[in-house]
């Protein structure tokens, strides 16, 4: 799962009431897909801990995108859904090869300078501006003027265009992170998400990004540094053109607030001025700065491939059988860290996302096993990239193996914390389609509650891999554990917390790291997780009609199709 602001999580933490017993719930038997010992709870477990046990196995190194490590753990993924009689369902077989673009920043080469009035002002790599790669170009040099242009946002929805009035063509535009504090967090990170693609449309050459105090609390500008030698990696179009990356954007750059001073010192308005009118929340308006910018780098390219693994079990009705309901888990991590120091290098990335890939698995077998297929067909997708940007799920989700159209919903499985007895689950995106009542309904045959999105703030819906096909039109949900326990001795929401804080995206996802902290690791409730799963996409699958966008929401009334738009 895409990075979650640590600092903002203490209420929601609070949550994590408890409940009395600690043994996961046993579905009534109409649900049951078989009564026999291999679809018993404690066969599931077992299941669920050999998956996650071999995933996060340092022989495979973190399954960074691209690496040997995570084609091996695609090839596992694959020959489980064959052992289970799935058909192929990728473009290689179970395979669908993501083809890419892996781009290096030539460390000593960027430089940028402001020239006002003839006076010309260098700012230092990294320490006062931070730059990335280019996708598109290996040498770069290009001056131009500047355009303040406060949020860089547009949205018709919201009444909001920050390019009013002002002329971008030709310039580098001069943007605050973030977004409006007004604006519901979903819809305004949707929207913040498209910041460079609309300067690009407005005619911009480049985009320098200023940073702010509230910014700087969440995300100190030194911290990117920890970053600068990581590539940066997209997926290609058939034409080889990169997608999200917008050529004309020739300068790319994020500027710390003392430095960024400058930009503003003979403006119509100071950078303080702005910052407190920020502490008003008052959205601050454009306008042109003074002087030009000179910008230099220089980028290295390799193309490599990283596939996603895909699997059909075909619906038993002869109609909806062409229909398909789309459980996803992204099955790489973050690979071998940077850290001489430490001893232990290697991101297992248990809990994010073996545990994830663990369960999708196990819900295919209960499929596979039921003595009554759904009538519906269930297509898996393990998906490559999520790590670096969604980008298995973007490419799988443009590039469907089943026609676009006939994906009627996508359910996502993503850092599921197997570390305490979950009483509730949560569902991002529950409240935009009528999904939300089918996770309801499956919970709750299995006593586990549908609970609100504890962390509405940071707009999880918008931050995993599901998002690429509600971007498409397919009504989608986002399963996690919630922070209830059932445990008195824990509070869930405190070891969530405390899973996050600690051991997220660190050589400690591991099972060595996570037992020595919290005692155990709850595969049984893994194999709960897997039950639930397994009736959300039973109901799913033989609804008489496909999942709707709710009427009021925001994502469907922008990407929803006639056939799943509630009028």
């Amino acid at each position: 799962m895409k990075t979650i602001h640590w600092l903002t999580l203490g209420s929601a933490l609070a949550l994590g009431a408890c409940q009395q017993t600690s043994q996961p719930q046993v579905a009534a038997a109409a649900v049951t897909p078989v009564a026999n010992q291999e679809n018993s709870q404690r066969a599931i477990a077992e299941r669920v801990e050999a998956h996650m046990l071999f995933l996060a196995d340092d022989a495979l190194a973190g399954r960074d995108t691209g690496s040997n490590g995570h084609l091996i753990a695609s090839h596992y993924i694959a020959s489980n859904f064959q052992q289970l009689g799935l058909k192929p369902a990728g473009t290689q077989g179970y395979l669908q090869p993501v083809p890419m673009k892996q781009s290096k920043l030539v460390q000593s080469s960027p430089k940028l300078s402001l020239t006002v009035d003839g006076k010309a002002t260098d700012f230092a790599f990294p320490k006062q501006f931070m730059t990335g790669p280019s996708s598109h170009e290996g040498k770069v040099d290009v001056s131009a003027g500047l355009v303040f242009v406060g949020y860089g946002l547009v949205s018709k929805e919201f009444g909001i265009d920050d390019y009013a009035g002002l002329d971008v063509k030709g310039k580098v535009v001069v943007i605050l992170p973030g977004r409006p504090e007004a604006l519901p967090s979903e819809e305004a990170a949707h929207i913040a998400s498209l910041k460079a693609r609309t300067a690009a449309e407005k005619g911009a050459v480049g985009m320098i990004t200023v940073n702010t105090p509230k910014d700087e609390k969440l995300r100190p500008f030194a911290q990117g540094a920890m970053f600068l030698h990581q590539p940066r990696i997209r997926w290609l179009h058939a034409d080889g053109v990169a997608e999200g990356d917008y050529p004309q954007l020739k300068i790319s750059a994020s500027l710390d607030m003392k430095p960024a001073e400058a930009l503003f010192a003979k403006a119509p308005m100071s950078l303080k001025d702005i910052y407190a009118q920020l502490e008003k929340k008052q959205a601050p308006k454009g306008f042109v700065l003074p002087g030009e910018v000179n910008f230099s780098r220089q980028s290295e390219h390799q193309q490599i491939s990283s596939p996603n693994v895909a699997a059909v079990l075909e619906g038993s009705d002869p109609v909806l059988k062409n229909e398909y309901v789309v459980v996803t888990a992204h099955s790489d991590h973050i690979g071998v860290g940077v850290d001489m120091r430490s001893k232990d290098r290697i991101n297992n990335g248990l809990m994010d996302n073996a545990a994830g890939v663990a369960i999708m698995l196990e819900t295919a077998r209960l499929f596979a096993n039921a003595p009554v297929k759904p009538k519906r067909s269930i297509l898996f997708v393990a998906v490559t990239g999520e790590e670096k940007g969604l980008l298995g799920a973007d490419y799988f989700a443009h590039n469907p193996t089943r026609p676009a159209d006939k994906l009627v919903a996508n359910v996502n499985l993503d850092m599921p914390v197997l570390l305490y007895p979950f009483a509730d689950i949560v569902a991002f995106g529950a409240n935009h389609s009528s999904l939300g009542p089918v996770v309801a309904k499956a919970a709750g045959l299995y006593d586990v509650k549908l609970a609100a999105d504890p962390m509405p703030d940071q707009a999880i819906f918008t931050r995993s891999d599901h998002y690429t096909l509600v971007k498409q039109g397919v009504p989608s949900v986002f399963l996690m554990t919630g922070f209830t326990s059932r445990d008195p001795k824990q509070k869930g929401g405190e070891v969530w917390g405390k899973f996050f804080a600690k051991h997220y995206h660190k050589p400690t996802d591991d099972v060595a790291g996570l037992t020595k902290d919290f005692g155990a690791i709850r595969y049984d409730y893994g194999a709960l997780f897997a039950d639930i799963n397994y009736a959300i996409g039973t109901e799913i699958a033989n609804a008489p009609a496909r999942p709707t966008w709710n009427k009021e929401s925001f994502f469907g009334k922008i990407f929803g199709k006639d056939y799943n738009t509630v009028k």
